[in-house]
């Protein structure tokens, strides 16, 4: 991969797709992973306001630290970079308090933890008149589906969507990425117990990559126990998934039903 014409290409994209809009710049959530780093990072580079948003909930104190540590690096690196830091866990608090114990279950809290900073982030993004730009790749977004639906499922504009999620470290390096987020194990930062995105699908995101390219290939080469395996896990993601990366399905009327 040509990897500075790939972030030439997507910063002029970025650039062209603000001004077409008439908003003022870019509104981001940081996470301390990879794909927030880079996605701030290429928004940055438009040289057009971009807000970084911290919004720990209950957050591993190294996943706090890398997303701090990472701010602190664009706000050195570009004058256009401003962050705030929001504690979410108390307004997490009283959302728990406010639901019946039995729907507490994990995934269930889990996604209200994406949610709310969803709802966050659009709260200053409506107030400074800027765009939310998403942070989900290819094997994420297209592949497995493994984000929250209307949650970090729900922004404006998605800049790294077309790239593999071993792309987008192609691009951490050349950005000059931190050390620790680009060694970092991925994780969604959504649970209490900070499992990584791979125990909690079963394989690792160049297994599902080679998944996803491994379907839609025409020639099918013969497959070890392990590709069996991944094939499987892929498939049962992309099933389960499916209706988050769909259009919304509407009920058509017939015409003459409306007369």
């Amino acid at each position: 991969m040509k990897t500075k014409k790939v972030i030439d290409h997507i910063v002029q994209w970025l650039d062209t797709y603000l001004g077409e809009s008439g908003l003022a710049g870019f509104t981001i959530g940081v996470s301390g992973g990879i794909d927030s780093a880079v996605t701030s990072t290429l928004c940055a580079r438009t040289g057009k306001p971009v807000l970084a948003l911290n919004m720990p909930i209950y957050q591993a104190e190294d996943q706090v630290s890398r997303a701090s540590a990472h701010i602190i690096w664009l706000k050195k690196t570009f004058d256009n970079v401003k962050n705030i830091d929001v504690e979410l866990s108390p307004v997490f608090d009283q959302i728990k308090k406010s639901f019946p114990d039995h729907i507490q279950d994990g995934l269930t809290m889990a996604n209200t933890r994406a949610r709310l900073r969803m709802l966050t982030l659009y709260a200053f993004a409506s107030n400074h008149k800027m765009l939310v730009a998403g942070t989900g790749n290819k094997v994420e977004d297209f592949g497995v589906g493994f984000y929250t639906k209307y949650g970090d499922g729900g922004v404006d504009i998605s800049p790294v969507a077309d790239l593999m999620k071993t792309q987008v470290y192609a691009l951490g390096k050349d950005l000059g990425i931190i050390e620790d987020i680009m060694t970092a194990p991925p994780t969604d930062g959504l649970w209490e117990d900070n499992r990584t995105d791979e125990s909690q699908v079963g394989a690792t995101y160049a297994e599902l990559e080679w998944a996803m390219h491994y379907l839609d290939s025409f020639r099918k080469e013969p497959l070890n126990e392990r590709q069996k395996k991944v094939v499987s896990i892929y498939n049962k993601f992309h099933a389960a998934n499916k209706h988050k990366m769909d259009p919304i399905p509407a009920c058509l009327i017939p015409d003459d039903l409306k007369e």
